[in-house]
């Protein structure tokens, strides 16, 4: 039986979080709903419900499926249309690559992506900031805590509003200096979360005020029991140590309960490579493209 794909939804949310919660590994940051959800529109992304499991594929620029979500170790893989249908496949976590290895033999040419790896840290060496690795950020963050009187609060939907308007004034600054198809891209997917931050289940965040102004966010979602993803974080670098600021004092306040957080990929970028190796990631999730053959 064929697959028949719709574009993903608010509607079938409670769907997409069991198959979710059916998954072996401690899941990617590609596949929670918030992240699938802001991105749809740039990628063309649709799913289809399957038995368990739910198949995403992206239909721009090119047609590809992303891995699919479910209990893996159950499901026929050699006798699946839907991985004949798709052939290409991409964002694999590495523990449906051995299944898919197991399963197929020299059937399938599986790559691993760097670029997609994404970097896990512990929360508390990220709120404690203790040691020489962490000085310089233990440094600015103390440095705006002595130089501005700023209020921090959970995000609540009545001040999305706010939040959107500090994204317009970033958006619009970087996009003057320094105009990218990806920033573009990028401010499309948050404003789309943004705007339906009190309809997408779990989603939390939080703000930082100078002078009863947002001068920095971040919006997260739980990925399993023990783990939580930062989506998007942004701050006015004119107030600097901005961005320790934001990240220490959400996860002290929103996500101390937590053991991990994922501050997902760099997508190859080198700048952003060396900024997210600087805070100490504690281990990879790896990621591969996996094609039948």
């Amino acid at each position: 039986m064929s697959l028949i794909f719709e574009p993903i939804n608010l509607d079938k949310q409670e769907e997409y979080h069991n198959a979710l919660t059916g998954c072996p590994q401690l899941l990617t940051s590609d596949f929670s709903f918030a992240n699938v959800y802001g991105w749809a529109e740039h990628y063309g992304l649709e799913w289809a419900f399957h038995k368990d499991l739910c198949f995403i594929r992206q239909t721009k620029p090119d047609l590809v499926y992303w891995a699919p979500v479910g209990p893996w170790e159950k499901y026929d893989w050699v006798g699946c249309k839907a991985m004949q249908e798709g052939r290409r496949f991409t964002r694999v976590p590495e523990a449906l690559t051995r299944l898919w290895s197991i399963a197929y033999g020299n059937n399938i040419l599986i790559e691993e992506n760097r670029g997609h790896w994404d970097y896990i840290y512990s929360i508390e060496e990220l709120i404690a900031l203790k040691g020489k690795k962490f000085h310089k950020k233990k440094n600015l963050f103390n440095q705006f805590k002595k130089n501005y009187l700023y209020t921090y609060e959970p995000m609540a939907p009545e001040c999305v509003e706010e939040v959107l308007e500090m994204q317009d004034e970033w958006y619009k600054w970087y996009e003057e200096n320094n105009p990218s198809e990806a920033l573009k891209a990028e401010n499309r997917a948050i404003t789309r979360v943004l705007h339906n931050f009190d309809q997408i289940k779990g989603l939390m965040g939080a703000t930082l005020r100078v002078e009863d102004k947002v001068i920095a966010y971040t919006v997260a979602e739980p990925l399993c029991d023990d783990s939580i993803v930062i989506h998007f974080e942004k701050g006015d670098i004119r107030f600097k140590g901005v961005y320790q600021a934001i990240n220490q004092l959400f996860l002290e306040n929103e996500a101390s309960d937590y053991t991990n957080v994922n501050r997902e990929q760099d997508l190859g970028d080198e700048g952003l490579r060396k900024a997210k190796m600087s805070y100490n990631p504690s281990f990879f999730l790896k990621k591969f493209e996996a094609t039948i053959l």
